[in-house]
Parts: structure tokens; sequence; C-alpha cells
């Protein structure tokens, strides 16, 4: 374990936060103003001379309480800004008082360096094992005239080129405040000729993650969500990036939020192509009452540095969200391979037909079933019963606990789907209390699907809820859990808050969903828990502190899920991608692929199935059982080895990328081509990841390369003959 250190240079007034692979240098100006001077490239020692020039700028207003001209906030680079001290940017905080005013300004108050990592209570969070992994420097503010303080928290890890930052706000006046804005963090880099682009992963339902890399120019430029949730729209992740970075060379900081709600990435570019980096809860339709002597904790953003493309920024992330915000038994256990009823049956099932689809899962090596929507209340469609979790009688003859034991003396697991953040208006939940419906009383709410919103910020809600969930647990045998959210967040008003307190209904639904799924995976933690929102539109790094995967996409298809699967390995691990294999035509698309093709991109993430497999003839249930036994094989690889982006279906009609064990002794790679043509070309691909002395022998073919041949020269793809080819070349050292 490399040495971290968070040394104050006390004569120089530079905070100094190093581990041997990133240094970021803070400065206490003249008046207590605190500015940023450097995050990157770790270096050992600083000799204070990069002090921010000054420069007399036309109306560019003085720091109050110093009269020199060419020291003003409207362009020094800062940790922290506010509202009304003529820093015209971007502020990080707007805070109300009772008198009306936002007016604030913020200077250096004291800082404390602590071992380890403080825990934010209630938010999910980048933990320690033990407080050798990390140093924390809390650097408290304190506004000039008024007992409102601001601890900016900042933790370096070990053996990680990483550091999280947060933010609370205390506020020890005799008045309430009202935070109407806060950053988690704000960051100001001085030459953006060096982060000239920015990547993000906006997208659609069926549609996530769609990478996007576009230039910086003057002005502000925003990557939000408005949803309630991280969104199919827009996911919590940026990078920061050079014109010139790729996958394997050049600058980028990531920048990823540990947060589930509604958030916001701000970037601007100011008058002198300085950039401003904010990120936070959208503060659209936010605000939080602080009543004197509380406080309030801002969820966390996990920033990486790396100086040597966007892979090494993926592998870093991979690494710390599967080892240290992944929690419980199951994050470093091989997943199993699942088949799920959902595009099988649809809610049109019964326990006998599921026995069979159960019979032949059995006979093909599959190792889990799982029952997707329809088993509760009188579910038959998408317009009832959301909010009764009791089964279904007349639908499931056996009950439940039948279909899980028939299931389990098949010697599969058994899964079951639940969406517990939601009821219908034709429920026995809402008849008994229409009240639990988020919904402005006397305003009639609005609809998706027929599903409405539960107000999770009240506790008798949440109880409702778990009373119904562990009843289950503690009755029938579960091994599984598929968590879903259908629908954005609207109509957010909650009968239990004063008008003034509204604009907190959005965070505290979320709080209260951490609370129910911090209750439930604490006391049932064998079961595996599954993340999913309409697909992919909670597809972040705080539901991963709860459940160690997620549904990727409802999007099936082959082909696009290439797309999807490939950007949003940027800020996600391989072990959260949940990836299955569906029917031909796709139902999302209606696009025919070969099982081979279907199974080869399925088996790059989380595997498992979405067939009626009864339906498939006798050479399809044969290439099924061989791909249960390959992916058997090449599970501990695929999900837990360093995955590596090689080529990028966003450039192009080939796709390429790999996954490499730690001990580099084994090598698994994909290749795909899109659309074929009559006079195709050869295309060529170069390896990475691989020991350069080592042998290496392809599992099927029995040919025999060097590594470093593989990563300086290459191989072909295969002559494929066809629209939306695929091989997995699988290499072992001999």
């Amino acid at each position: 374990m490399s040495k971290t250190n968070v040394i104050f240079h006390q004569e120089e007034k530079v905070f100094h936060l190093n581990n041997g692979k990133v240094s970021y240098l803070i400065q206490i100006e003249e008046d207590g103003v605190v500015s940023h001077l450097y995050f990157g490239k770790s270096f050992e020692s600083y000799s204070n001379h990069k002090k921010y020039p000054r420069r007399d700028r036309g109306f560019s207003g003085n720091v109050p309480g110093n009269s020199e001209r060419a020291y003003s906030k409207d362009t020094l680079p800062q940790e922290f800004s506010s509202h009304g001290s003529m820093d015209y940017r971007i502020p990080s905080s707007i805070i109300r008082r009772e008198s009306g005013s936002n007016l604030h300004d913020f200077r250096y108050f004291d800082y404390r360096i602590e071992d380890g990592k403080p825990e934010l209570k209630g938010l999910p969070q980048v933990y320690t094992e033990s407080d050798e992994e990390a140093k924390t420097l809390v650097l408290t503010l304190k506004d000039r005239d008024q007992e409102i303080y601001v601890d900016l928290i900042y933790t370096i890890y070990s053996d990680r080129p990483t550091i999280t930052r947060s933010t609370k706000v205390r506020n020890l006046t005799a008045n309430s405040i009202s935070i109407e804005k806060i950053a988690s963090m704000q960051m100001d880099l001085t030459n953006s000729g060096i982060y000239d682009e920015v990547i993000s992963l906006p997208g659609a339902h069926v549609q996530e993650r769609q990478l996007q890399r576009e230039k910086i120019n003057a002005g502000i430029k925003t990557f939000e969500s408005r949803r309630g949730t991280t969104s199919h729209q827009m996911n919590s992740f940026i990078a920061l990036v050079n014109h010139d970075t790729n996958e394997f060379s050049g600058p980028a900081i990531g920048l990823n939020f540990v947060y589930s709600g509604n958030h916001s990435f701000e970037i601007e570019k100011d008058q002198i192509d300085q950039l401003r980096v904010l990120v936070g809860i959208n503060d659209y339709n936010f605000s939080w009452q602080l009543n004197s002597k509380e406080s309030f904790q801002t969820p966390e953003v996990i920033m990486v540095y790396s100086d040597s493309g966007l892979n090494q920024m993926s592998d870093n992330y991979h690494h710390l969200l599967r080892e240290r915000v992944a929690r419980g038994i199951h994050k470093d256990r091989q997943r199993p391979i699942l088949v799920n009823n959902w595009e099988a049956t649809y809610f049109d099932f019964t326990s006998e037909k599921i026995k069979k689809i159960v019979d032949e899962a059995a006979k093909l090596g599959i190792e889990m079933f799982v029952l997707d929507d329809g088993w509760f209340g009188h579910r038959d469609n998408d317009d009832s019963s959301l909010g009764d979790w009791f089964e279904y009688k007349e639908k499931l003859s056996d009950g439940l606990k039948g279909v899980s034991d028939y299931v389990h003396q098949k010697g599969l697991k058994f899964g079951l789907w639940f969406e517990p953040e939601m009821i219908s208006i034709d429920s026995k939940l809402y008849e008994q209390h229409p009240d639990y419906l988020m919904q402005e009383p006397g305003r009639s709410p609005s609809a998706s699907r027929d599903q409405h919103l539960l107000d999770m910020g009240r506790k008798e809600v949440r109880e409702a809820v778990e009373t119904q969930i562990r009843k289950i647990f503690d009755t029938v045998n579960i091994d599984y859990v598929k968590w879903d959210m259908n629908r954005s967040m609207s109509d957010a008003y909650s009968i239990i808050l004063n008008a003034q307190n509204q604009g907190e209904t959005a965070h505290r639904y979320l709080l209260g969903v951490y609370e129910l799924l911090e209750n439930l995976t604490r006391d049932y933690p064998e079961i595996l828990w599954e993340g999913c929102s309409g697909g992919g539109g909670r597809f972040d790094t705080g539901f991963l502190y709860y459940m160690p995967q997620s549904w990727t996409s409802d999007n099936t298809d082959a082909v696009e899920r290439m797309n999807i699967q490939y950007s949003t390995s940027l800020a996600y691990p391989i072990s959260s991608m949940t990836a299955h294999v569906s029917a031909s035509p796709n139902h999302q698309t209606g696009r025919s692929t070969s099982l081979k093709t279907r199974g080869d991109v399925a088996m790059s993430g989380v595997f498992g199935y979405e067939l009626d497999l009864e339906q498939l003839n006798a050479a399809e249930k044969e290439e099924i059982a061989e791909q249960v036994q390959s992916y058997q094989e090449i599970r501990p690889l695929v999900q837990y080895g360093d995955f590596i982006r090689l080529k990028s279906p966003y450039k192009g009609n080939n796709v390429a990328w790999m996954f490499v064990s730690q001990d580099q002794k084994e090598a698994l790679l994909f290749l795909g081509r899109i659309l074929t043509n009559a006079q195709a070309v050869f295309n060529e691909v170069k390896l990475a990841g691989l020991n350069k002395e080592f042998v290496y022998e392809d599992v099927e073919t029995k040919e025999k390369y060097y590594g470093d041949e593989l990563m300086t020269i290459g191989m072909y793809y295969p002559d494929f003959y066809g629209d939306y080819q695929t091989q997995m070349i699988h290499l072992r050292k001999i």
C-alpha cells in the first residue's frame, strides 16, 4: 500500500493531498478565500510557485474587505463559491436567510485531517475496510457575517487515483435558513486547453447511456436529470478530456455522482477560457429548510484521474465500484445464469406454464429462474395491483411458495420481481390508504402506464411496503430480487411537509428509498439484489451500493446492446451489467440476429435469458446448453477480470473489447461486425493488457501467439459472412 498524505504547508497556506498516483492542491489566499490550484498526476513536493497571477480586469469587483483591484473572485479559481460577492460564474451554493437575502461570502475558518473516511449517514457512498485505506481533509469555511459553516470533505484513497468530494452545511445561527442550491463539489480549472472536451452518457428508454463527446465552448453547459431518478435521458457521470484523449492515451478526469435522483453537472467556460465544474443535487425544484443547529450532508462525487486514456479511468472505476461501493456477500461472488419469464409470457402465465419453463431450464443447465411482473394482487396487465405484494392465487394455483419449491427441487435458484415504489389506483393498498399516493390534495395526479408514485419520504408508507415484502421473504425461499421502478417522478408534493418544505420532497423520497433498501439488504443478506428502472433508468453508483447489479436496458437487441454495454463500461464495472439473450426477431427492434451473436453479446455481461424455452427447437436448445457451459467457464474472467475497450461501435462498423485476468494468464476477446458488403475489408485489431512475455493458446483452435505480437501486430477479424456477426476468442497462457 502506497503512502497517502494530506499535508498542510502552514507558511504557504497550501493543502497537498497525495498518494503517489494523484495530487490535489488547495490554497488559502488573502482574506481566507480558498482557491483551487491543481488536480492530476502525483508529485511529491510543491515549492509554492503556482500562485494565481494577479491582473486588474475591467469591472471585475474586489474581494470584500480587500481593495486590491487585481484580486477578484470574478476570475480566481475557487473550491467553493456563493452568490453575491462579485463572482458572476455559476455558484456552488445559494442559501437564503429569513431576511430574504441570499448574499453570502464563505472564507477559510478551520481544518482537520483524519485517518479513514467519515460515514455519510443515510446515503450511499464509497467505504473503507480500514482507516489505513484513506485519509480525509475536512476544510471548514464560514460566511464572513453569519454563523453558517460549510465543510468541504475530501477523501484520498491509498493506491487508487481517486478522491471523493462532498459538502456539509451547518447552520449555527438562531434562525432557519433555506438551501436553494448546494453542490457536492466545485473545481475551477485554469487551463481549459487541456480539458477542452466533455464526455457524457445521454439517452432514452431502450437507448440508455449513449456515448456523447463534444467540445466545451464559452458559456454554460448542463447535464442534468429532473425526472426524480438519474434517468434514461442523462446518466450521473461525465468525463473531462483533451481532444486527443483516446482509450489508451491522454488525460481524463472522471466525475461519478453517488446519487440516484435529480442531479446536475454544470460546466462554465468563462471570459478568459477557464472552466468551472459543479456536481450536485439538481437545484431545479429543490430547497431544504435548515433549522438552527441542524446540518445538511450532500451525496458524494467520485473523482478519478487518468493520464493514460479512458481505459485507465474506467479500470479505476471498475475496481473501486466493485470493491468499495458494492457491498455484501454477492459483490465478489459469481452471478448465476438465469432465465426470466417476462419476454416469454408477459402477464399471461400460470403455475403450470412456469413449471414447463423451469423444466426446460434445468435440462439446459440454467442456474436460476426469475418470475417477473404479474404474480401479485390480481394483475393481468399493467393497470392494477401495484402495492399489493401478496400472491395472485387464481393465477398461481400452487401459490408462490409452490413455484419456489418446484424451482428449487429442480436444482435452480428462484428470483422474484417487485416494484415497491409504485401504487395502482386499482389496488387494495390505495383502497385502504389513498393518501399514500404522492399528489397535491384536490389536484388529480398524472399517471404513467396507470402507475403512480408512493410517497417514500413518509415512514408509514415505507413500513407498509416493507411489511408486505418481509412477509414474502419470510415464507417463500427467494434467492434473488429484481427491484423495478417503471416511471419518472411527477406531482412532487408531500402532505406531511409544510409549504416552505415542499422543495425537499424529491430528496426525502430518495432518502426514504435508500432507508428501505438498507433495511432489506441488511436483514436478507443471502438475497442477490438487482436494480431496474424501466430497464436502465436508474443505473448509477448510488444504487450499486445496495444492489451489486442492475438491468442494463429493456433493449435486448444484440446490435444495440453493443453500443449500450460499451458506453456503460466507461463508468461502471461489467459485474454490474446484466445482459440477456432474447427472442429473434427482437421484441424491441424487430431485428433478426443469430443465437450465437445474441449469446456472445450477452456473455459480455452478467449472463441470462429472456426466452420461452419451450418454443425452441432441438438445435437451439443444444446451442443454449453449450452457451451455458461456455459462460460457466469464462464467468470469473468476464465478471471480475479487467475490461478493455479496443474498437468503438460509435466510430464505425466494427466492435472489439476484451477481458484479462488479474494475473494476465487468461484473456477473452470479443469481435463484432455490424453490416457486411460484397467486397468486405479485412479488419485488424491490436490486443491490450496481456503479458508480452507469455505465450497464449486459443482454447478452441489451439493456435499459439506471443503476448507482445498480439499487442504490437494484432490479428485479423474472422472473414465474417452476413450482417451482425460476432466471435469470442478465449486465450490461455501455456
